[in-house]
């Protein structure tokens, strides 16, 4: 709305209030604006150097020449670089296979081994060796099970034969190895169906895409005992990451989608050493309230690593002090980046700088035991972020409140104690949530024609068919850190079908 002349305050102080009122409200629109550009146009690292290497691009004259760029501001860096090397070597394999490959070697002999000038028998004197990569093409067969019957000559009661191998799909003509082989394409490869079906076609198999899709159901129905072993372990460590990602599901009676959710569970030790091993699992949920999260952790009492949002805090306080929650610091640090981004704000950059500090005590630290983590953390970290409180402080007292600057020493100062956990338990990570979730993550799920899950950039571009399907695919969507996809449907579903072991055995 349009400031009319009649409208404007006499008063010189109201008048001066009203010019600062707009300049600040202009200022936050010129920011808005200026993020957008970034996430549209702009680079995604958060890291310092990249921040300041773009400022720097953007220069001109001698006197930026001699500028030289801090140190990363990302706790993936090293804690220290070494002198002289600039940049990370690129890893190329030039000359040499993989020594995990199996060797099949053929052998090239001459036509003839005489001596072309005596005739005498040539002898070894050496070999050229080359190696180069082969791959067998996958084939189809028709795998034939004989149980031959033997019975006694002497009497009628004597017939023995062995007894039938049970199938993944009963009274089926399908192989474990077949349906292992189009769930594992299917969720690990993102090959649709009906691709698959092409693809058996082109080899003389013809099948209907609903055939596969039955397929698909039994050995989801087959993991889910082992998926819910899982979850219940996950759930039962003292200490877990928790993180959700927006889902949209096909509502075919309203021709449209709804966002749902996909909430990630998740334990990791090694950072310190401890005795459990990485695990990820995850569940579907029409929201991402407070109702679904409590439902997920039922019973759940310990330190709950995730962001800031509010529905965490509700949880947390609805069961007292059994639940502590341990926000990531990278968060946090993401909001001055943005910051610093759209308005190089000085303060801005020094915040990340003094986080960079601590960045590089934890990657000095990682490994080491819980007790050693929180020593040097207590004797190093401690101090640094002691000192950044009081100039979170002291500066935003100064700031305008609905300025982003603001908004981001806001959120540090008002996550203060979850964010400096870290400083009283050697076990909690500093951050971040989504470094669990970088190769361990769910970045953009689809599950589309039923039960296809993939990753993909952009959230808008995800879908799932069903509520059903959205379920079946959180028992595909990790199976295991240390084996293929291949490998682990094959081996679970053999070892559940022909040894008949319990699921406490096949989760070793």
């Amino acid at each position: 709305m349009a400031i009319r002349p009649e409208a404007l305050p006499t008063d010189p102080s109201a008048l001066t209030e009203m010019v600062l009122a707009l300049d600040a409200g202009n200022e936050k629109l010129r920011v808005a604006m200026r993020t957008l550009k970034e996430m549209i146009f702009g680079k995604r690292s958060e890291r310092l150097a990249v921040l300041v290497d773009e400022q720097l691009a953007l220069k001109l004259g001698d006197l930026e020449t001699d500028a030289t760029l801090p140190v990363q501001a990302n706790d993936d860096a090293p804690a220290a670089k070494p002198p002289g090397k600039l940049r990370k070597k690129a890893r190329r394999n030039i000359g040499a296979l993989p020594k995990h490959l199996p060797r099949c070697e053929q052998v090239l002999e001459p036509e003839a081994t005489a001596c072309p000038c005596c005739q005498g028998q040539l002898h070894k004197i050496g070999e050229d060796v080359s190696e180069v990569l082969d791959i067998i093409p996958a084939i189809l067969r028709a795998l034939r099970t004989i149980r031959p019957k033997y019975g006694c000559r002497s009497c009628t009661d004597g017939v023995v034969q062995a007894k039938a191998l049970p199938r993944l799909i009963e009274s089926g003509m399908a192989s474990t190895a077949l349906v292992s082989h189009v769930v594992v394409s299917k969720f690990a490869w993102y090959l649709p169906l009906y691709r698959q079906v092409q693809i058996l076609a082109g080899q003389g198999i013809h099948l209907d895409r609903a055939t596969l899709a039955g397929w698909v159901k039994r050995a989801a129905w087959w993991l889910k005992s082992l998926y819910e072993l899982q979850l219940r372990t996950i759930q039962a460590s003292p200490r877990v990451f928790c993180d959700e990602t927006p889902m949209p599901v096909l509502d075919p009676g309203r021709h449209r989608t709804r966002i749902c959710q996909f909430w990630a569970h998740a334990m990791d030790d090694r950072p310190w050493g401890g005795p459990a091993p990485p695990a990820v699992a995850y569940v579907f949920a029409d929201g991402r309230g407070t109702e679904e999260i409590a439902e997920q952790l039922k019973g759940f009492s310990g330190i709950l690593q995730v962001d800031g949002y509010a529905a965490y805090k509700a949880f947390a306080r609805g069961h007292g002090g059994a639940i502590q929650l341990a926000f990531c610091l990278a968060h946090a640090r993401r909001k001055f980046v943005e910051v610093y981004k759209t308005t190089q704000s000085p303060f801005a950059r020094e915040v990340i700088e003094r986080l960079q500090a601590v960045y590089a005590i934890e990657a000095e630290i990682r490994g080491i035991s819980a007790e050693q983590r929180l020593a040097v953390r207590r004797t190093r970290s401690a101090p640094l972020m002691a000192a950044l409180k009081a100039r979170l402080t002291e500066m935003v007292d100064q700031l305008f409140s609905q300025s982003k600057l603001a908004e981001a020493i806001n959120y540090a100062l008002n996550h203060w104690d979850g964010l400096t956990l870290f400083l009283r338990d050697g076990r909690v990570e500093v951050g971040r949530v989504d470094d669990w979730r970088g190769d361990r993550r769910s970045r953009g799920f689809t599950v589309s024609g039923g039960f296809r899950l993939r990753r993909c950039r952009s959230s808008h571009h995800s879908s799932v068919s069903s509520r059903r399907s959205s379920n079946r695919a959180c028992r595909f969507a990790a199976p295991g850190f240390h084996l293929s996809p291949q490998t682990f449907a094959l081996d679970r579903s053999v070892r559940r079908l022909g040894m008949r072991k319990s699921l406490s055995v096949l989760c070793r």
